[in-house]
C-alpha cells in the first residue's frame, strides 16, 4: 500500500481494493475524512484510467500556465531548429576574459 500525504490531501494506492476500503474506513473513524473517489487531478497531473492502465498527462497544467501568461490565443509556430539535429561541443578557443565582450 502506498499513502501520499500532502497538507490536507491523501492519495491511497494498492492492488487490493478490499484493503484500501478497510484502511479508508479506519482513517474516516480517526480523522473524519471524505473519499473523493478515483484520482483525477493532482499537482498539475491529470490521471485517466481505462482497461489498459493508468495514463498521466500535464496538458491542463500547461494550458493554465499559458493562460496565466496571456498567451492562450497565440498561434503555434514551427520550431526554429531542424529535428534530430546533432549538437557538437564548441571547438573554438575559450575567451580570455568573457566580461570584455562588446555586444
Amino acid at each position: 500500500m502506498a499513502l501520499l500525504v500532502y497538507v490536507d490531501d491523501i492519495i491511497l494506492a494498492d492492488d487490493d481494493s478490499e484493503l484500501c476500503a478497510v484502511f479508508k474506513d479506519h482513517l474516516h473513524k480517526c480523522f473524519h475524512i471524505r473519499d473523493l473517489g478515483h484520482l483525477k487531478y493532482f499537482w498539475g497531473i491529470e490521471m485517466a484510467r481505462n482497461s489498459q492502465g493508468l495514463f498521466l498527462c500535464q496538458r491542463k497544467y500547461g494550458l493554465e500556465i499559458i493562460d496565466e501568461c496571456g498567451l492562450l490565443g497565440s498561434k503555434p509556430v514551427d520550431f526554429p531548429i531542424e529535428m534530430n539535429q546533432k549538437l557538437a561541443l564548441a571547438s573554438g578557443k575559450p575567451l580570455s576574459n568573457p566580461l570584455n565582450i562588446i555586444t
